[in-house]
């Protein structure tokens, strides 16, 4: 499974980026696979595994901020791994061939 999510710890500020790094630190402290980007990260690993990582970097942020918000999204295919590189490179592929 593949959970693209985002921490965003309330009441602490307009500058959440130290507290959002926390967050990203247990991810890829997790070894799972993982992508960071502006707005969520993505991690990819069967479902106990990935959400005790999810877990885990909500208290990181809940430890400093006052108030967390949680969004979470997950792509549940069994069978399927590797997803976090196969779905882009699927796509690239796809523009590839529309630009030649």
């Amino acid at each position: 499974m593949i959970v693209a999510f985002s921490v965003t710890p309330l009441g602490v500020g307009e500058d959440v980026g130290e507290y959002v790094a926390d967050a990203v630190r247990v991810v890829r402290e997790s070894g799972l696979p993982n992508r960071t980007d502006a707005m969520f990260t993505s991690i990819e690993g069967e479902w106990d595994e990935v959400m005790d990582v999810v877990k885990r970097a909500v208290a990181a942020v809940e430890a400093r901020a006052p108030r967390v918000s949680l969004v979470l999204k997950a792509d549940i295919r069994p069978g399927v791994s590797d997803g976090l590189t196969s779905k882009v490179e699927t796509v690239e592929r796809h523009l590839a061939r529309d630009d030649g």
